[in-house]
């Protein structure tokens, strides 16, 4: 019996908790107690006596806690949700300009704007052409609930699995404003810190796998939303451009729909939609005029 905090050291150290004897009030196992051990593994011999583990030796680990909610959760979503993967192109050649003019005017030592707060900016432009993409289904009463307010779930790696920290009210903050959120609740869910509030409430999410977001993938919905968004890596790839071969910077949006609630066209269009404005990204910034 031990923490949270102690069970992530433990893991990372590479110690068998069932082999540490604690010293805590019923036998839990402290810090200290996990100090001991990893001495004990780093002391002449202990690695000669676990780097040939005998043939067929196995280990088990418990499936507990945010690790079993996160499997309970994904399992109930693919499960129940009828998903509409639909995979976008988008030249973000333009995009990356606008990145790197943004962070060559950063003051040394701030942090450079990533993909990211620019693509979250155009989807809540985006969801205001297609605010039945901008929804929780409320299963119990059989009811979508639509909002005018945009909480953008980022789903984060964490040394505990997957969380979704939540950036509120994304249509109220400027790109600076929602790099920094985005930052903020992010660094809080990977050191554990978050609230139950900040991991709850969102109603769309983008996630990202960064370098590793290889070509193309189809993201779970977090239910109770209706949609995900993925962003694949982005690469410089010889293209046809105006006609001739150019070497372009493309990334892929790799995105699902609940199929129930949100028909194929309505989803393509979309992602249609997010994709013209990333790839004219000053048309982010321009505020929309309504047609006359």
């Amino acid at each position: 019996m031990t923490s949270p905090a102690n069970r992530r050291r433990a893991r990372e150290a590479g110690i068998d908790l069932a082999t540490v004897a604690g010293s805590g009030p019923g036998g839990r196992i402290m810090r200290e107690d996990l100090k001991a051990a990893s001495a004990v593994q780093g002391a002449p011999g202990a690695a000669a006596r676990t780097s040939q583990p005998a043939a067929g030796e196995t280990s088990e680990i418990k499936v507990i806690g945010v690790r079993r909610l996160i499997a309970e959760r994904m399992s109930e979503a693919k499960r129940n949700i009828p998903h509409f993967a639909y995979v976008e192109e988008v030249d973000v050649t333009e995009l990356e300009a606008l990145r790197q003019h943004l962070n060559s005017k950063l003051a040394k030592g701030q942090p450079s704007f990533t993909y990211l707060p620019l693509v979250i900016l155009a989807l809540v432009r985006t969801l205001d052409s297609f605010p039945q993409c901008n929804v929780v289904y409320d299963a119990a009463r059989g009811v979508l609930v639509r909002h005018r307010a945009v909480h953008v779930g980022v789903a984060t790696q964490t040394p505990d699995g997957l969380k979704v920290p939540v950036v509120r009210n994304a249509q109220a903050l400027g790109l600076a404003e929602l790099a920094a959120e985005t930052r903020r609740v992010t660094e809080r869910a990977r050191t554990n810190q978050a609230t139950r509030d900040e991991l709850q409430g969102s109603t769309i999410t983008v996630t990202s796998l960064g370098k590793l977001g290889g070509i193309a993938s189809t993201p779970i919905i977090n239910a109770p939303e209706v949609a995900i968004i993925g962003l694949n890596k982005a690469v410089d790839r010889p293209v046809v451009h105006h006609g001739a071969v150019a070497v372009r910077r493309i990334m892929n949006l790799s995105s699902s729909f609940d199929h129930r609630f949100v028909d194929g066209y309505d989803a393509a269009a979309m992602i249609q939609a997010l994709k013209e404005l990333l790839e004219h990204p000053a048309m982010i910034f321009i505020p929309k005029v309504d047609s006359p």
